[in-house]
């Protein structure tokens, strides 16, 4: 009997998001999953040969791309980041929707113009993404990495500019800062591991076959 397949779920926000179209997929989770005090990590669901894992977001796609799990739900953002060739993306869920931005000090912004930029210092999650859109444009880019709390950078004096997700701006604004490039607009997709794809094709076929109906449904 083959082993169950693993499906990858990011932790937060997204979690919440995706899980309409999970159980539209026809996937229930056992109880503890929707217990906020739960501390498990790993869960059966309502089919024996799936269980569901709940990892950091940035986490899905490593987990995906080595195998672990062998399908998940992972940010475009994440994708560009790392650009795991053992990741197949055959399906945007059209959930998690945000843009990836250049921000600075709102009083920076007025007389700055990003197209005389030469050399950036940014403090960012995403420093791969951040390098290559510069790159890009002939910027040379210096990143800083952070994990979080990005907003902070320009305040303290770490840098003066930050690449990071916004969604509707508003801490950007609370923290004196504003979008002055956008490098891309993130939604979530369904990713699977393409060796796995390729050894078990009807059974995780199947569950993009699900997911696609389960979009299908959303939208009718």
């Amino acid at each position: 009997m083959s082993e169950p397949l693993v499906m990858a779920l990011p932790k937060g926000r997204i979690l919440k998001e995706v899980m309409p179209l999970v159980r539209l997929a026809g996937i229930e989770p056992e109880a503890a999953f929707d217990d906020p005090g739960a501390r498990q990590l790993a869960f059966k669901t309502n089919h024996d040969g799936l269980r569901l894992i709940r990892v950091r977001a940035f986490d899905v796609a490593t987990f995906v791309a080595f195998g672990a799990a062998q399908f998940g739900v992972a940010g475009g953002d994440v994708l560009m980041e790392f650009d795991y060739a053992d990741i197949y993306a055959p399906l945007d869920l059209g959930i998690g929707h945000c843009r990836l931005c250049v921000a600075e000090p709102k009083e920076l912004s007025e007389t700055d113009d990003p197209r005389r930029w030469s050399h950036v210092r940014v403090a960012t999650k995403y420093p791969g993404i951040t390098r290559r859109h510069f790159a890009a444009r002939g910027v040379q880019a210096e990143c800083i990495k952070l994990n979080g709390a990005m907003e902070l950078a320009p305040k303290l004096g770490l840098c003066r500019r930050i690449v990071d997700l916004v969604s509707s701006g508003e801490t950007l604004k609370a923290n004196g800062l504003v979008e002055v490039e956008e490098i891309a607009t993130i939604t979530s997709r369904l990713i699977v591991n393409r060796p796995a794809f390729k050894t078990r094709p009807e059974a995780i076929g199947g569950w993009v076959d699900r997911f696609r109906e389960a979009l299908d449904a959303d939208k009718a």
